[in-house]
């Protein structure tokens, strides 16, 4: 090592060599250039900025065919040396053998003056092959981890015997998953500020450090990831990854309750309120239309089938939406019998006074439409057909009401036409023929304004939709509904919805092969 260098041993006495010149590598020159030994790594993942303290150096990154002398700047221009360091009776370390909660901080560090050098010998040893070896002071390796602890002192129990020995400890690391976290975490031990080296790195890796930490026991590192971790924002790929952590180590729960407290809800599900429940409210009574709609699109992603999030404290139960279905149907009774005149004004809703009865009329059918798509998404949609079927206080004020108001119930009426027709809603007959006996003449009526104000309504899919849905009824039902079209399109023509494929159909069923539904009502 050359002079200069040695007078700054204050920051970490670190070393980095090259394999040395020979048949095999006649290219290699020795360098002496710190900041490449540890900001140029090999392995993938790209490594911080590093402050390197007394007490340990990097040997170098080991060439399969040699390894270099230990405690050396040049490399020895001798015969190689085997990489493997020679542990006799070395105890070696694996790295997934120690997979234990860290134990009571052990206490500050001691200077590494007080040790005398690098007395120990650390070889990494990844997956891949690629080797790194560590020169190390025994003493700060002891009083931060204890793994690494109970190896130095079974060592040196097997020197005890040979007076003035010399020999170096000899630790081994096999298996190393990441090379460079590996080693970052024993440099950890050798800065003064835990934190500035935590936020050079980053989350992800500190992540990885707070890993290899608990693994062999490094209690202060172990904490300062911790804290460092409870105090930033995470990623959702950074939060699984530390959730993922928590099912394979189990820390103190002192240093680890705020962490966990942001990853997991620890309150019985009992004693949660119905979130859902609340903000499904909340969205049907937001009186801002912006807000709303926003709104109404996030928290029905959040809610449906296809969420990538879980929803243990988000899930919807039908009754909760049927409640608050029912509340949006008598607001909507409310608000007709105001528009008829059939209501005192004292029993209008005062906050909606400021609002015209168009407004107010589409928003509560805006809020049915999506409390009904997100029933359907969840297959519990079958009783509101049921209950649509049966509103025949509605039907009455809407043969009185203003189309500019009225044909907003006939886009409810569209939505289950639309579900039935393309299989997203299963039902009995007796609710079909409920549904299509209420509302199939208003749809006749309105369905001029449904062209003109269609508000995302697929007009040639609802068309279909109709016939298909009556011809899923007995054939005398179809007579009836088909003829009752037949007449009504003759008159409006465009006004009325083109249910002609659907009619031809019915006419063949019921006349073209007449003779042999005969045959069949015959035997």
């Amino acid at each position: 090592m050359d002079h200069s260098f040695r007078r700054r041993r204050r920051t970490w006495c670190c070393s980095f060599a090259v394999p040395p010149s020979s048949p095999d590598n006649p290219s290699s020159k020795p360098r002496h250039r710190k900041s490449e030994a540890l900001s140029k790594p090999s392995f993938s993942v790209p490594s911080s900025p590093q402050s390197f303290k007394s007490g340990s150096r990097i040997v170098g990154r080991i060439d399969p065919r040699r390894i270099l002398s230990p405690g050396r700047v040049s490399p020895i221009d001798s015969d190689p040396v085997d990489p493997s360091p020679a542990i006799d009776s070395a105890p070696q370390l694996r790295s997934h053998s120690f997979r234990a909660p860290f134990a009571a901080d052990s206490g500050p560090t001691p200077p590494p003056e007080s040790s005398g050098g690098f007395d120990v010998r650390m070889n990494l040893k990844g997956k891949n092959g690629e080797c790194i070896v560590l020169e190390l002071n025994s003493v700060v390796l002891c009083a931060n981890s204890e793994v690494f602890a109970g190896l130095i002192a079974d060592y040196k129990k097997g020197v005890s015997s040979s007076s003035g020995s010399t020999k170096m400890c000899r630790i081994e690391v096999t298996d190393v998953e990441n090379l460079g976290v590996f080693r970052e975490t024993i440099e950890l031990m050798f800065e003064d500020d835990f934190t500035k080296k935590l936020l050079n790195i980053g989350v992800y890796r500190s992540i990885d450090v707070l890993e290899v930490s608990a693994g062999i026991m490094f209690t202060k590192g172990v904490l300062a990831c911790l804290q460092y971790l409870e105090a930033v924002p995470w990623t959702e790929e950074e939060e699984e990854k530390l959730r993922s952590l928590f099912t394979k180590f189990k820390f103190d729960d002192a240093t680890t309750r705020d962490i966990l407290g942001r990853l997991y809800l620890h309150d019985s599900e009992d004693s949660q309120p119905n979130v859902a429940r609340q903000l499904v409210w909340s969205i049907t009574t937001c009186v801002d239309a912006n807000a709303r709609n926003e709104l109404k699109s996030l928290v029905k992603g959040l809610l449906c089938k296809s969420s990538v999030y879980e929803k243990n404290h988000l899930d919807l139960n039908k009754e909760d939406l049927y409640s608050v279905c029912h509340s949006c149907l008598g607001s909507l009774i409310t608000l007709f019998e105001e528009a008829s005149n059939t209501i005192p004004p004292e029993r209008s809703r005062k906050n909606d006074m400021n609002k015209s009865m168009i407004e107010r009329v589409s928003r509560q059918v805006d809020n049915i439409n999506w409390l009904l798509e997100i029933m359907l998404d969840g297959q519990m949609a079958d009783e509101f057909v049921d209950i649509w079927g049966d509103q025949h206080q509605l039907v009455k004020m809407h043969d009185n009401a203003s189309p500019m108001i009225r044909y907003e119930l006939s886009r409810v009426s569209a939505v289950l036409f639309v579900a039935m027709a393309t299989r997203k809603l299963q039902c009995p007959l007796e609710a079909r023929s409920g549904i299509v006996q209420t509302w199939f003449r208003p749809m006749l009526l309105d369905f001029g304004w449904l062209q003109r104000c269609r508000k995302g309504l697929d007009i040639k899919l609802l068309q279909e939709a109709m016939g298909q849905t009556l011809l899923t009824l007995p054939l005398k039902q179809q007579h009836m509904l088909f003829m009752e079209w037949f007449q009504y399109f003759s008159k409006h023509g465009t006004e009325c919805p083109n249910l002609s494929k659907a009619f031809q159909i019915w006419w063949r069923r019921s006349f073209l092969r007449g003779s042999e539904t005969q045959a069949i009502e015959s035997r």
